[in-house]
């Protein structure tokens, strides 16, 4: 691990909704943005006894969030993601500005 701050919180605390652990364990979340740093690359964590690997973390500007993003989020569309995210923040605004922390994860594969 380099150039990388201290973890914010525990890796355990990734992915905790159930439609997203759900999302997860069907392949179709990998990943997950937080506010601070959860996990570093190459760390592992479980979900329902399935093991994911962290496959990179990176920071990004929550306004160049992507479609594409939103799916890997485990949503239909950014616009279902950003309702949602913001129904679950009681008075958070979306800001294009904010930075976050991308968590890119899979299904570890044992050699």
């Amino acid at each position: 691990m380099t150039d990388y701050p201290e973890k914010t919180c525990q890796i355990d605390r990734l992915v905790r909704h159930p439609k997203l652990v759900a999302a997860a364990l069907s392949g179709q979340k990998t990943q997950q943005r937080r506010d601070g740093l959860y996990a570093y690359p190459g760390e592992t964590f479980e979900l329902e006894g399935v093991t994911f690997v962290v496959t990179g973390v990176d920071r990004q500007r929550i306004g160049d969030m992507s479609e594409a993003d939103a799916q890997a989020e485990g949503y239909p569309s950014l616009a279902m993601y950003k309702d949602l995210i913001l129904k679950m923040h009681a008075n958070m605004e979306w800001n294009d500005d904010g930075l976050v922390w991308v968590h890119r994860f899979s299904r570890w594969q044992p050699e």
